[in-house]
């Protein structure tokens, strides 16, 4: 055989959009590139567009049901295994990070080991939610008072464009950790660590539907969220220019927004491991109870 013939391209893979527990392809059928840190074409990724959201929210709606009534512990027990399945997937995380970003051996194997313990983190903290948020208040009435924290419903995550892992995960397991269903677009430039999560996401056991990710252009799909009038609330890592629009729509329908700029340190475990990071994933409902007087 001549050396012409030996020659062949590369097969590179297209990267799917993941929703309701699938893999479907952007409805547009366009597809945009995934380069390495040198520029390298590394695969090819869907390009989501505002009719693949509307489905991923229809989907997240008609799992919130099921998930916002689990039991706190199964819900905590199907994230421990989602961080089981991303233990076994480490150095495959660590290698994106690393081809995508440029980022050097150790600090992607620190941010794959930070991403996987908050998961776990998010699994203890699941069934301790009520007792941490709740609260019993006291008042100047025969009454017994109680505060108790609960879903917000349906929410938008806006994922930063780095830490694309770490930043990934800390906006939306609070979410999902305390009942809510989530729809996430993934980090424009750097998405290959957030679909290694995707693909992990069946054989967790995640109820299909909870966890929606779509792949695509922020200019296109930051105003189809904001707008959107069946998310409940909006989690968004946003510039200020971003901020400005996302505030604008959201307010069309009273949708609860919380903004975190692009800098934030996802590292700081203060902030993203305790009780502020379910700002923007929760309401309080307060309920009074008459008290029997003798």
């Amino acid at each position: 055989m001549s050396e012409t013939k030996n020659e062949r391209v590369t097969v590179l893979k297209t990267h799917k959009l993941f929703i309701k527990g699938a893999y479907p392809r952007g409805e547009s059928g366009r597809t945009h590139a995934l380069r390495d840190a040198e520029g390298g074409l590394l695969a090819h990724l869907c390009t989501g567009s505002r009719k693949d959201t509307r489905e991923a929210v229809e989907a997240a709606r008609a799992a919130l049901p099921g998930w916002s009534s689990a039991t706190p512990f199964l819900r905590g027990q199907i994230l421990y295994r989602l961080a089981e399945m991303l233990e076994s997937r480490a150095m495959e995380i660590q290698s994106a990070i690393q081809e995508t970003t440029g980022r050097s051996a150790k600090k992607a194997r620190a941010e794959v080991s930070a991403g996987i313990d908050r998961i776990v983190c998010f699994a203890g903290w699941s069934d301790k939610i009520a007792s941490m948020l709740g609260n019993q208040n006291p008042v100047a009435q025969p009454f017994y008072n109680f505060t108790t924290p609960e879903p917000v419903g349906t929410i938008g995550v806006i994922s930063p464009e780095t830490p694309s892992f770490l930043g990934f995960l800390s906006l939306w397991l609070p979410a999902v950790c305390a009942g809510n269903t989530v729809v996430c677009m993934a980090s424009e430039t750097w998405p290959l660590p957030a679909l290694l999560v995707a693909e992990s996401m069946p054989n967790s056991d995640l109820p299909a539907g909870v966890f929606n990710l779509i792949t695509g252009l922020r200019k296109e799909l930051l105003p189809v969220f904001a707008s959107h009038r069946d998310l409940d609330g909006l989690i968004a890592c946003a510039d200020t220019k971003e901020s400005v629009g996302l505030r604008e729509l959201s307010a069309d329908n009273l949708k609860r927004l919380r903004l975190i700029a692009p800098d934030s340190d996802f590292e700081c475990d203060r902030t993203w491991e305790g009780p502020t990071s379910f700002r923007g994933s929760v309401e309080y409902k307060t309920v009074w109870h008459p008290m029997s007087v003798e």
